[in-house]
């Protein structure tokens, strides 16, 4: 794992056209080497894009393979490089800055749905202001460590797991500590209820309409994306959710997921493809992942 990071390290020295190509290689590769992750997400392009053409969906998947690898390699850029670079590199939307006073005037849930760039919507906040969020503790503890240290090397940055529970979230939104939330993974029945994505029913966590209901958050979307030809990222913050979530937190998710379909189609390649979104089925609904 040293050897590795060492390697990443040295990446992000590298001009950024020339990492991400870099990147899309190594994920061309990937496409064609990883078969059941490859399977996954062409499953899921088929179910939720029916619309487009077999040779189509292979593309996207395809594409997205090169994204998501893109995405690895950059993060080099996010850990180590400067912060004068990063400011070079990640435009953002609406210009000129961070919304830093809207989103520390009261308690903030930043919705940030599982696009490859999420990592860099973290660093450009982190560059400006303390934030929150949760993440998955890595098994290898020195790839753990850099990976936290990466993403609270300009401000503090408190990161909880599943397993610490609601309290700390509570917490920190109480403190006006913004809170990255990614609530589109299945996670099982738990906690969630099957909401259309794409007009199949998904196992989807509630947690961001419940925590904002009873926290009093306002909830504010931000999705960062590839800038086009290797450019850099652009990290769009959208207006924040009026009469969110009301009273009726099933259809508060539904609202939630409606954006998340939306934004998907603007940038398809870039979606977390790979994931079972639709693992968890309603009772006596079979897998909808074939097994060979």
């Amino acid at each position: 794992m040293r050897l590795l990071l060492g390697f990443m390290w040295l990446l992000h020295w590298l001009p950024l056209p020339v990492l991400g190509r870099f990147g899309d290689a190594v994920g061309s590769l990937l496409f064609i080497v990883m078969g059941p992750r490859r399977k996954i997400a062409l499953t899921n392009l088929r179910l939720c894009m029916p619309e487009l053409t077999e040779a189509r969906r292979v593309q996207l998947a395809r594409q997205h393979f090169q994204a998501y690898s893109r995405s690895v390699f950059e993060r080099a850029i996010l850990w180590w490089a400067s912060e004068k670079r990063l400011n070079r590199l990640i435009r953002i939307d609406p210009a000129p800055a961070v919304p830093v006073a809207e989103m520390t005037a009261k308690p903030t849930i930043l919705l940030c749905p599982h696009f490859v760039c999420l990592d860099v919507a973290g660093a450009s906040i982190a560059m400006v202001a303390s934030a929150s969020s949760m993440y998955v503790a890595q098994k290898n503890a020195v790839f753990d460590k850099v990976l936290r240290d990466g993403r609270a090397r300009f401000r503090p940055v408190k990161l909880f797991t599943r397993q610490d529970g609601i309290k700390p979230i509570f917490r920190a939104l109480k403190d006006k500590l913004p809170y990255f939330m990614l609530p589109d993974m299945d996670f099982g029945e738990k906690d969630a209820e099957f909401v259309p994505f794409f007009g199949i029913p998904a196992a989807t966590l509630t947690a961001t309409a419940r925590i904002a209901a009873a926290t009093g958050a306002q909830v504010m979307p931000v999705i960062a994306t590839f800038l086009p030809n290797y450019q850099g990222w652009r990290v769009k913050f959208y207006p924040v959710w009026d009469n969110y979530p009301g009273d009726d937190m099933v259809a508060a998710t539904r609202r939630m997921n409606e954006f998340i379909e939306e934004q998907v189609r603007v940038a398809p390649a870039e979606y977390f493809w790979t994931h079972k979104r639709f693992k968890t089925r309603p009772e006596g609904e079979p897998s909808l992942y074939q097994r060979d």
